[in-house]
């Protein structure tokens, strides 16, 4: 436990001078801010920006800054120096995830504060399993990539794909019949209800196998590629 919490401090530091990561986490917690309230459109559905950037924030945030810092890392060989140092693998991941997770998280808080103090307990808990699912892909796109410039190659249409779909859908029925098979547009729809009640199990069945995906591609990248 001990190194995973040197690994969070680490990375504090790390995010405040790569302005690149950090930017990922401000962006739509702040557009989130200024749309609620500066924006009014007639018949807009209620909290509409809110639910749309919140999407859009858990399918682009974890996944590409998790991505970018393990690559990163991977490039400049300080994977290596944390080895040495005795670091195990699981613990740098976790301590990566972990860190990931709780900025994502805080982000997450900032954008509940539109909604009705009922329904932020809901609003949190499931996009909290939406980061963990982006972090698991973003740590298999950082795991695989030998390197920065492949790793961006590779979540940029990931990331594309995970975040722009539930928006799209919206507008498109053929889009939509093919994102109800992504995470991304099932938490979505679970927004849109922001009730327990309203769950259904189409939903609870698609973000579980995309969990379950997410994970058995993480085990196969690291057994292959490792973090060497």
């Amino acid at each position: 436990m001990r190194n995973i919490g040197v690994i969070i401090k680490k990375q504090i530091k790390d995010t405040l001078k790569n302005k690149t990561v950090l930017i990922q986490f401000v962006m739509f917690p702040v557009l989130t801010l200024i749309f609620e309230h500066a924006v009014s459109i007639p018949d807009m559905p209620e909290l509409f920006f809110t639910k749309l950037f919140s999407v859009m924030y858990m399918g682009m945030a974890p996944l590409t800054s998790v991505a970018a810092i393990i690559s990163e890392e991977k490039e400049k060989n300080t994977l290596r120096v944390l080895m040495m140092a005795n670091v195990k693998p699981w613990e740098y991941l976790a301590g990566i995830g972990i860190y990931v997770w709780m900025i994502c998280m805080a982000g997450a808080g900032i954008m509940s504060t539109s909604l009705p103090a009922a329904d932020i307990p809901f609003f949190l808990g499931v996009l909290s399993c939406g980061f963990f699912i982006s972090i698991v892909i973003g740590a298999c796109v950082g795991i695989f990539a030998p390197n920065q410039m492949v790793s961006t190659s590779i979540v940029m249409p990931v990331m594309l794909i995970f975040s722009f779909a539930p928006m799209l859908a919206m507008f498109n029925d053929k889009i939509s019949m093919a994102a109800k098979f992504f995470y991304t547009q099932q938490i979505r729809l679970l927004l849109d209800n922001m009730t327990f009640a309203g769950i259904k199990p189409e939903s609870i069945a698609v973000v579980a196998v995309n969990s379950v995906l997410a994970v058995f591609l993480f085990f196969v990248a690291f057994k292959r590629k490792g973090l060497e």
